[in-house]
């Protein structure tokens, strides 16, 4: 995480100022570059350090997870915007019944895979290529998005809840993870950075409230929707189809 950080937060975080005064992304796009994850998916080296980075980030809430969704009624699951793999890694770790799946665009195949395989999980892990703005999320028990919707705009939150909810059978689970702000926005001061992080690297990410989250998600069709504090500032919603 600190490596991913030197790389790349660190610059972003030069031009908080001129962020914060004109709500403009200070990321690759501002003097016409590609979109990151555009260059990442050109440059494997990068890749598999942000990648890594995104493990280090979220290794303390996957094991959480792991240990505290009821996996015992689930056969199986996917974790979408999956990068290197430990939330698919870890809960397959510690629930040898389960078969799950990676989703990520298709330059990440060769990071999960072989992240896979060093944990022993291969044989039960698949990884599954695709864009979740323009291809199915795979059909499964559990959905898992963790770290993913902050990165984006509401409207395009709300289409991935959408898509979550379509690809989901009835009874199906969506579980959301993020460093969630506090709903008087008083307390959690790495979710209210995190949510400077997205307008510095984002053209329109920004974090959230569990109450906005599960507002989302009964919009998008969810019957039941529940918020659960995880380890230091992390934060899950889950709701149910």
């Amino acid at each position: 995480m600190l490596e991913m950080a030197n790389a790349r937060l660190y610059g972003l975080w030069g031009h908080l100022t001129e962020a914060l005064r004109t709500g403009e992304p200070q990321n690759e796009t501002k003097h016409g570059g590609a979109p990151l994850f555009e260059q990442l998916c050109a440059d494997p080296e990068r890749l598999k350090q942000f990648a890594a980075g995104m493990t280090g980030t979220s290794r303390a809430v996957n094991l959480e997870i792991a240990k505290r969704f009821p996996w015992a009624d689930v056969a199986t699951f996917a974790d979408v915007g999956t990068a290197q793999g430990d939330a698919a890694v870890q809960i397959a770790l510690a629930h040898p019944h389960l078969t799950g799946y990676g989703f990520d665009l298709p330059a990440l195949a060769p990071v999960f895979e072989d992240y896979a395989h060093q944990n022993q999980v291969n044989e039960r892990l698949t990884f599954v290529p695709g864009d979740f703005f323009t291809d199915t999320l795979p059909t499964v028990d559990v959905l898992v998005m963790g770290h993913i919707l902050h990165d984006w705009n509401l409207e395009e939150k709300r289409s991935l809840l959408a898509k979550a909810y379509d690809a989901l059978p009835a009874g199906g689970s969506l579980i959301v993870y993020e460093a969630m702000i506090d709903d008087d926005r008083s307390s959690n001061a790495v979710g209210l950075l995190m949510s400077l992080t997205m307008l510095l690297g984002t053209p329109g990410g920004f974090d959230f409230t569990p109450s906005e989250c599960m507002g989302w998600m009964r919009e998008a069709g969810f019957r039941d929707a529940r918020v659960e504090q995880l380890t230091g500032p992390n934060s899950m919603v889950v709701a149910v189809k």
